[in-house]
């Protein structure tokens, strides 16, 4: 799939789009479920717990126990969709999901909210940086990371009906909607937005749409960047990341995620052992976050649209040098 137009009507947060999708998902299937630690409102479930009650479950502040019940409930070919943030639904219970999910490959969907320095105020405590590489080091385990509103909707929808245990991590602040309405998502596919010949970007969550500002801005400086939304961590569409590199040569990573053990990690790796090329990773750089509005924390971090052209233009130079 190829998108080439980058532009955007309004903003939504991508939690709005897991209630939708979620919603979608309950009515299509009965036997989907929704479990909840006390955060309904903020993960935006309560228009599932309204027309489901029955297949609603509000966990309270019992993280660990709410994955527990979720494996449970799959062995009667349920499909729990367990929901809280993302540091408590990661770090809080990896050894539950490790054990009981993973492990034992049972068929629940962990949705993670309020992922990434763009949780804000929350400040560090809050601010999951690390899930990604926590989740993906998980045999069985597929991780999707999603960027929009729209997006999000069709990936909650898509999990339904995939037979597995998957991690869906999306934020809580409003971001530019810019894929299409009513897609079809699919897992393990990356999306190419723009064709380039100068240098890969591939992007993930908030900063796909930070990586097409740097497109657009790339292209006045007469440089041709391909972006390539990588929704899907793991399973890597290593197809599609290779092909690309081969053609344009050097690399740029984005995502709000520590450096260590992200997107970033996964592509380096997979390019060491088959087409090694210079490699730039626009990433959080082995901190802890602080409190701040969204767009403050992205500043700090080294997570904006700046960052993500000065690694274009180092990576080029790289290569050409």
């Amino acid at each position: 799939m190829i998108m080439k137009k980058f532009s955007f009507k309004e903003k939504k947060d991508t939690r709005s789009g897991f209630g939708e999708g979620l919603l979608y998902a309950g009515r299509k299937n009965p036997n989907v479920l929704a479990l909840c630690a006390d955060l309904t409102g903020s993960l935006k479930m309560n228009a599932f717990a309204k027309e489901f009650p029955e297949r609603f479950f509000q966990a309270g502040i019992a993280e660990a126990n709410m994955i527990g019940v979720a494996a449970g409930m799959t062995i009667g070919d349920k499909i729990p969709f367990a929901g809280t943030f993302a540091n408590f639904a990661s770090g809080r219970v990896y050894d539950q999901i490790r054990q009981s999910v993973a492990y034992s490959e049972k068929n629940v969907k962990i949705c993670a909210s309020h992922s990434g320095l763009t949780l804000g105020e929350d400040g560090a405590t809050h601010q999951m940086l690390e899930d990604i590489g926590m989740m993906k080091m998980l045999p069985n385990m597929t991780v999707i990371n999603t960027c929009d509103f729209n997006q999000t909707k069709a990936a909650t929808i898509a999990i339904a009906d995939y037979k597995g245990p998957v991690y869906l991590r999306f934020g809580r602040p409003k971001v530019p909607v810019f894929t299409p309405e009513n897609q079809n998502f699919e897992i393990g596919k990356s999306i190419t937005l723009n064709e380039g010949v100068d240098v890969s970007i591939f992007a993930t969550g908030h900063l796909v749409w930070k990586a097409l500002e740097a497109c657009m801005i790339l292209e006045e400086k007469g440089i041709s960047a391909e972006i390539i939304d990588i929704h899907t961590i793991k399973p890597l569409d290593e197809n599609a990341v290779i092909n690309s590199v081969r053609k344009t040569k050097c690399v740029v990573t984005a995502e709000e995620h520590q450096k260590n053990g992200g997107l970033g990690d996964s592509i380096a790796q997979l390019l060491s052992l088959n087409f090694p090329v210079p490699i730039e990773m626009v990433a959080v750089n082995d901190t802890f976050g602080e409190s701040g509005t969204p767009d403050e924390l992205l500043v700090k971090y080294g997570l904006d649209t700046p960052d993500i052209i000065e690694a274009a233009l180092k990576s080029i130079a790289r290569k050409n040098f």
